[in-house]
């Protein structure tokens, strides 16, 4: 089968990988559809790593994926062929501690699609996963919206870090529109957050933000300062959709004491700092973000109900052979670029 592959930082090559086939009774045998490019392929893309998983031989890239069924498993039973799907990208032991403590986004063996040394991506034309990764999708939902649910499923867990409170009420803010930034603002306005201030450093990514409902958008040119002095008691919350260290900065200005940063956004560099005063005489909590956890099967049903329209943050599409423009494209912020597709 055709397959892209990352087999240098900078550049994705296009050539043949092994036909996948069953290996166990609860597998699913996918056809991809589409395949969206994420800022952690980015992150790899660019300096072939992030964190201790380092590209160290061509790997297929690619987590963000809608397929349909080709075959099923004999013990699979809510799944046929013909059945289109939306994809979690992360396969957990089922085992360890975590998964028995009901937190699989954090299982000790987890195997996640494209990470380097894990598991190979879905940047392919065919893919084989375990049935409970694979979550129905109704006729209605658009290929595109389809390969949303992934980061749209990462923002409703993001979500669910303020707790009980939930955000109904709250003055919130979102530092970066690209689109887990955009998915994380479509969460917050269905949770009935009183106020959604999005900042990006780019004009038409702010202009996406308020199109799609932002109660008010800056070019974070802005310091944190000069949007504290339009927003005098500070914010409930911040979420983080950049992992860059200026926003975080940002963030300690904006927040309201006992406010709290929520980190979704994957750092590109290896560390990032905190000014512990800032940060201690407003009494601030920091929670980060990974994976999912169980808010997939959620974010189809939003996305399907058409409660969350995501369509609009789709820009862009590329076959397969195109990945190399696809990737260059995306990490340049060319074009008006929001998410960007690989079709199969």
């Amino acid at each position: 089968m055709k397959a892209a592959f990352l087999s240098a930082p900078g550049r994705m090559t296009c050539g043949h990988a092994p036909d996948p086939e069953l290996s166990g009774p609860g597998d699913v045998l996918l056809e991809l559809q589409a395949v969206g490019i994420c800022g952690s392929d980015l992150h790899y893309f660019r300096t072939g790593r992030i964190g201790s998983q380092v590209l160290q031989a061509p790997w297929i890239m690619g987590h963000e994926c809608t397929a349909v069924v080709r075959e099923v498993g004999s013990a699979v039973r809510d799944l046929a062929p013909g059945d289109r799907v939306a994809v979690d990208p992360l396969i957990a032991c089922g085992r360890c501690d975590q998964c028995r403590a009901g937190r699989k986004h954090t299982c000790r063996e987890q195997r996640f699609l494209g990470c380097p040394g894990q598991q190979q991506g879905c940047l392919c034309e065919r893919l084989v996963m375990p049935a409970e990764c694979c979550f129905k999708v109704p006729e209605q939902l658009s290929v595109g919206a389809a390969v949303m649910v992934e980061p749209f499923a990462i923002a409703l867990h993001a979500l669910s870090m303020l707790g009980s409170a939930g955000a109904e009420g709250q003055r919130i803010g979102v530092l970066g529109a690209g689109p887990i930034g955009l998915c994380m603002l479509a969460a917050l306005r269905w949770a009935k957050s009183a106020e959604v201030l999005v900042t990006d450093r780019l004009e038409y990514r702010a202009a996406m933000a308020e199109r799609l409902g932002a109660s008010s958008v800056h070019v974070s040119g802005d310091s944190g300062a000069e949007l504290l002095a339009r927003n005098p008691a500070g914010l409930d919350a911040v979420f983080d959709c950049t992992g860059e260290q200026a926003a975080l900065d940002q963030a300690a200005a904006l927040l309201a004491p006992g406010g709290t940063l929520v980190m979704v956004g994957i750092p590109e560099t290896a560390r990032v700092s905190f000014d512990p005063n800032a940060w201690r005489r407003k009494e601030l909590t920091i929670k980060n973000v990974r994976r999912q956890n169980e808010c997939t099967d959620r974010a189809v049903e939003l996305l399907g109900s058409g409660d969350i329209q995501l369509d609009e943050v789709i820009t862009h599409s590329f076959p397969l052979a195109d990945t190399q423009s696809a990737f260059e494209l995306v990490a340049s912020y060319r074009d008006g670029v929001g998410k960007a597709l690989i079709v199969l």
